[in-house]
């Protein structure tokens, strides 16, 4: 055990978990996709599911205490950035933050040049 730390026998695990929520995150995105893409064909018309309409639908408390809170710390921060993130697509936001967690949970790339214990 000699050079081991415990973060060496976590690092897989961890890695594993970080892989596998991304996936989930992706496949979560991905039937946000089919559903907008299901009722656009229904309605004849483009229909895209935005952020704010789904942190809405689950917990609107906090959505609403959200602007108070920014524009506490800088006005800038709700009018032209925290909107324009909540307009964005869910679709969007899931794709990020699952290749996010996808690429956080790859191996590292082996060292080259240099000797393994």
């Amino acid at each position: 055990m000699r050079g081991h730390s415990i973060l060496s026998f976590a690092a897989p695990m961890i890695r594993f978990l970080l892989r596998s929520l991304g996936l989930w995150v992706l496949a979560a995105g991905f039937i946000f996709l089919v559903y907008d893409g299901t009722k656009s064909i229904a309605s004849n018309a483009l229909f895209i599911t935005r952020i704010k309409d789904v942190w809405s639908t689950v917990h609107q408390s906090s959505l609403l205490a959200l602007q108070p809170t920014l524009e506490g710390i800088a006005g800038f921060l709700w009018d032209p950035v925290a909107t324009t993130i909540l307009d964005q697509p869910i679709e969007l936001l899931f794709l990020i933050v699952g290749v996010l967690l996808l690429l956080l949970g790859r191996r590292p790339r082996p060292l080259i040049g240099y000797g393994r214990d």
